[in-house]
């Protein structure tokens, strides 16, 4: 990089610092006891009550020892339930989603002031993380040896879940794991570039790439995310989970191995975007406008949400566990032997 690049980026990484101390304003605090060990976990919600009992079921198994959450404007019951959990600090908010850069704002404040040192799992509620050795050994194993092969992140590929009949049908209960509901998922069709300035990946592909954004694929959903960091003051996320800065922390990971031969430790996350709520969700996204930069452009893709429109195809994977996505190029354990 070029030292009037790093000079841009050094700027753009104290703006959205300040964002952030300025966005603390907006969290009201409801409940906060942040223990001084163990993994963080940090989520942004609305209305969440279906999604959230799994997710945060999962990520405890996982090795997750606290969450900080914030709620924004929450009417599902979202926020009783988060206060009712004994591992969840809680803040809330009803302030606009969209200008707070998404949640990233109060996400970058709360990860600042909390998890200065400590690994840091950023989420969102309809996500599940996959990592190797899943169900053998947790979080804690997979932090030491990253500690001891001095990485700072883990990357893993959004790997979007979908049912097998049209999208909005059936039924889900909350509790159940994500994958119960919505089985299959595309093991292939995946690419990835290196984008310049902050040197982040992207990553596309998936039944959202297929089915929502044939005709114009740059503008189909990124799939590359960094969600397990060990944070350092002057970190920031800068595009959801997707890419960092310093632009360093982008470099942790490129991709899946069957898209980039990749050999360090990388995961999965699950996502369950098409639970059936996923219609009333997206009717709700018309009005409300707050989880795109350009909203009138993405509205095609909500209408057709609506539909109830069938993903599956006869290429779709049923998902089995973390070896079979490790036999299909999708993660690795690397040097995690």
């Amino acid at each position: 990089m070029s030292l009037r690049a790093a000079l841009r980026q050094r700027w753009r990484r104290r703006r959205l610092l300040w964002r952030a101390l300025r966005a603390r304003h907006a969290l009201d605090p409801v409940r906060v006891d942040v223990p001084r060990g163990g993994i963080l976990g940090a989520l942004v919600v609305r209305d969440e009550a279906e999604r959230l009992p799994w997710c945060l079921a999962h990520h405890r198994a996982l090795g997750v020892g606290h969450f900080l959450v914030v709620d924004n404007g929450s009417t599902d019951g979202t926020a009783a339930w988060l206060s009712d959990q004994p591992d969840v600090s809680l803040w809330r908010t009803d302030s606009a989603y969209r200008e707070s850069r998404f949640g990233l704002d109060w996400t970058n404040w709360l990860l600042t002031r909390w998890g200065a040192g400590r690994w840091c799992l950023t989420l969102d509620a309809d996500e599940a993380l996959v990592v190797p050795h899943h169900g053998e050994r947790g979080l804690a194993a997979l932090c030491a040896h990253l500690d001891a092969t001095g990485r700072r992140a883990f990357g893993a590929l959004m790997l979007e879940l979908y049912p097998e009949g049209p999208v909005g049908a059936g039924a889900y209960a909350p509790g159940t794991p994500f994958e119960d509901a919505l089985p299959w998922f595309d093991a292939g069709g995946y690419r990835a570039v290196r984008q310049p300035g902050a040197r982040n990946l992207w990553l596309q592909g998936g039944p959202r790439d297929r089915a929502f954004w044939a005709h114009a694929p740059e503008r189909a959903p990124t799939l590359n995310k960094l969600p397990l960091v060990r944070w350092r003051r002057g970190d920031v996320y800068l595009n959801s989970t997707h890419s960092m800065l310093p632009p360093r922390r982008n470099l942790a990971y490129d991709g899946p191995p069957a898209v980039s031969g990749e050999a360090r430790p990388c995961g999965v996350l699950l996502h369950a975007k098409f639970l059936p709520s996923i219609a009333a969700k997206s009717a709700e996204e018309l009005e409300r406008r707050q989880h795109f930069g350009d909203p009138d452009l993405h509205a095609p893709y909500h209408r057709a949400l609506t539909d109830g429109p069938v993903l599956w195809h006869d290429g779709a994977t049923r998902y089995e566990g973390w070896r079979q996505l490790e036999r299909l190029g999708l993660m690795t354990r690397g040097d995690w032997a």
